[in-house]
Formats: structure tokens, sequence, C-alpha cells
């Protein structure tokens, strides 16, 4: 099938962040790239990066609301010397990241109807941090960019692929069959890309492919990868199970809710602040950057020393779930920014896996590189990968996709 030219704005849109990148296919060239943040805070800020000059245009300003901030984008884009675009019409799609697509939608979606856009809305109790932004983010660029194609891309799409026995709690059925309580699984986008990264990295077909894709950024998760496809994932209903995150804390007894509520006093907004925003690396140690956290454990702050343990400890678990589960394991993958940059966790967590053959270089492990590489030793049985992720990219190639499908 041949790819004509096609231009796609991606939008990664969070309740007060826009990130956006402009590609051009079939070359998947990135034109521009940018971040909006504090949207609806007094002072935003811009920053625009020209990928073709190298140049940056970097702003400081009111961004009232998420229409602002894309008009903003528009602008940059197509105003002015350093403009990409000559109108709003070469944009011919703008490809959305959608954290919570439920059980409705497991593949890109066209965005074509008000009626979808509904049922979307109708899913935003599952992601009420995120999908309300998306679905924003949606209704903007349909007015700034009228003639485009919008089309929806979801974070829980790849995890579709589990099975019941795995997606499934065992609590009374009507609360799946008429609440859709399950897990769902996040990060897809991310999982997706650095498997069919790894497997070619590699030289494997990717659907012979067994991995363990570790997504480390603020938000955490784990993937089991089998033959290509999720068989199980660290999160669940929300993005808010499994490891250790920035703000949030992983796997935890439920009864501690039933505590918050009966013996603290607290209603559910404050226990949904408590678990989303206070807890996680920042409820160990006051804060949520992991690179100044490791500054206190390598000066021996008790806190950061059991903040760091506790991390480590829940993906080491993790991976023994996994490889358990996965039977035979070719590669374990680490990624986003705390996978692709920190040495010390990714050290950490591969130290005394020899009982699943795993055996790391420290020297390979702590070279500076921004490509995806191998870590691990010449007589490691598992590829230990690190794998730098492009959500973006992703979401841009399953638009084209999409839209190349139906054309």
């Amino acid at each position: 099938m041949t790819h004509t030219s096609m231009k796609i704005l991606v939008l990664n849109a969070g309740s007060s962040s826009l990130k956006y990148q402009l590609f051009e296919f079939p070359e998947k060239k990135v034109l521009v790239s940018g971040l909006i943040e504090k949207i609806g805070e007094p002072i935003g800020r811009v920053k625009h990066m020209l990928h073709e000059s190298g140049g940056a245009i970097i702003q400081e300003m009111a961004v009232s609301d998420h229409q602002v901030a894309l008009e903003n984008i528009a602008l940059l884009l197509l105003e002015g010397e350093k403009a990409v675009v000559k109108n709003p019409e070469e944009i011919q799609a703008v490809g959305h990241r959608v954290v919570h697509g439920g059980e409705k939608f497991s593949a890109p979606t066209l965005i074509d109807s008000e009626e979808m856009l509904n049922d979307l809305r109708k899913l935003s109790y599952l992601a009420p941090l995120h999908n309300p932004a998306n679905i924003t983010g949606i209704e903007v660029a349909k007015k700034v960019f009228p003639n485009a194609r919008q089309v929806a891309i979801f974070d829980t799409a790849f995890h579709q692929t589990l099975p019941d026995y795995v997606y499934r709690y065992a609590v009374p059925n009507e609360l799946y069959t008429e609440h859709g309580f399950r897990a769902y699984g996040f990060h897809g986008t991310s999982h997706q890309y650095v498997t069919r990264e790894g497997a070619r990295f590699l030289g494997v077909d990717p659907t012979q492919f067994n991995a363990i894709s570790i997504h480390l950024g603020n938000g955490c998760s784990m993937t089991a990868i089998q033959n290509g496809k999720s068989i199980d994932t660290s999160m669940g209903l929300t993005p808010l199970g499994g490891l250790i995150m920035g703000s949030r804390p992983g796997d935890f007894d439920p009864s501690l809710i039933l505590f918050l509520g009966k013996t603290l006093k607290m209603d559910f907004d404050q226990i949904d602040d408590l678990l989303n925003k206070k807890s996680g690396l920042k409820g160990l140690t006051g804060e949520n950057d992991l690179r100044e956290i490791l500054n206190r454990y390598h000066n021996n702050e008790a806190q950061a020393q059991l903040a760091i343990q506790m991390y480590i400890y829940r993906i080491r678990k993790y991976i023994g779930a996994y490889a358990v589960v996965l039977g035979r394991v070719d590669a374990v993958i680490f990624t986003a920014g705390v996978g692709e940059n920190s040495a010390f966790i990714r050290e950490g967590v591969c130290t005394d896996l020899e009982i699943l053959g795993i055996k790391l270089d420290t020297k390979l492990n702590s070279a500076d590189s921004k490509e995806t590489r191998e870590i691990q030793q010449a007589d490691s049985l598992i590829k230990l990968l690190v794998v730098p992720t492009n959500e973006e990219l992703e979401i841009a190639n399953e638009t084209e996709r999409l839209l190349t499908s139906i054309r």
C-alpha cells in the first residue's frame, strides 16, 4: 500500500498541560514539538521547539484553558517567520491520546460524531483526572482544525488482549456486568511502542516476542507481553494500582479506604486527593522528583532510603511474577523518564536476579546514551534493554494506519 504525504498533529492533553508534536508522513519526520504548562494558573509556560532549524520559542503568559492553549499552538504553527504550515488545511489529521477507553474502545477510533464523544464522556468516571482533559482537547481541535480528521488513541487499547481471568476482580459479578469494574491497564501506547521497538532492535518476529516492559516515570506500570500482546499489567481499573509512583501508592490493602473514611472521617474527595496526589514517593519523602530523592538517598537520609528500597522491591516482585506468567522471557525492557535515565534504579532492580538468568553489565548500564541498547552481560539468559519511549510517534503511527486503511 502506498502512503501519501500527510501532516499529523498529535495532542496529549493533561488536566493542566498540553503536549504536542507535528509529524510529516510517510517520513515520520518531526516538524515541531512543544509543551504548554500551568493551564488555568495566573502564569503559564509555552515551549515550542522547531526541529528543522533547531530553534525554540519560550513564552510565559496566562493560558486560561485548553482552547486558548490550542489556539496558541495554531498561531505558532501558522503565523510568523517561523511558521511550518501555511494554513490549517495542511494538517489532515489530529491524533489524540485518550487515557481510558473502557471495554467499548479497543482500537484507534475515528471521532466522527457527537455520539462517539458522548460515549467518551460516559467513561470519564473511570479516569476523572485524565479523560475530561482529553475530551476537551478533541473538542477544541475540531474548532481550530475543522477540516482535519480527529482520531482517538486509547491508553487502554493495548491491554484489551488480557484474558478474563486476569482482568476480572473477585467481587460480585454485577459490578463488572453493570459498571465495568475490571482491570483495564494503562500506558498502553508506551508499552506497545517499546515492545515493537525492542523486537525490531533484537531482530526477532514481534509476534513471537515475550517481554516484561517496565515504564517508570511519574506514573509507573509493568506489562507482561506474550507473542507481542499484553497478557497482564500492573495497573487496574484506574492508574492507581501496581508499582509505587510519584504521587500514587500502587498496590495496598483496600481496607485502608474504609479506615480513612470510618476512623479518620475523610470524605471521598479527600481520599481521592490523598491516594492520587499525596501518596507514593511524595507520601514517603515529601516530594515526587526521583532525582532529588536519590540525592537524599546517597546522603543517607532514612526516609529517602526506605522509599527507594520500597520502589525497587515492588518492581522486582512484579518481574518475578511476570516471569512465571510468561514461562519464557526474551527481554526485560526499561523505558520512560526514570527507566531510560536512572542507571542506579536499573541496577537496583536487576541485582541478584540470577535465579531468572538475568545478569546486568554495570559498565553498559552506566554508559551515557539516548539510544535503544542492551545492558546485560554476554552470558545473561535474558536480554536487558533500555528503549526510549515515544508515545507521540506511536499515536501518529496508529492515526496514519487507521486513516490509510479507511481512505
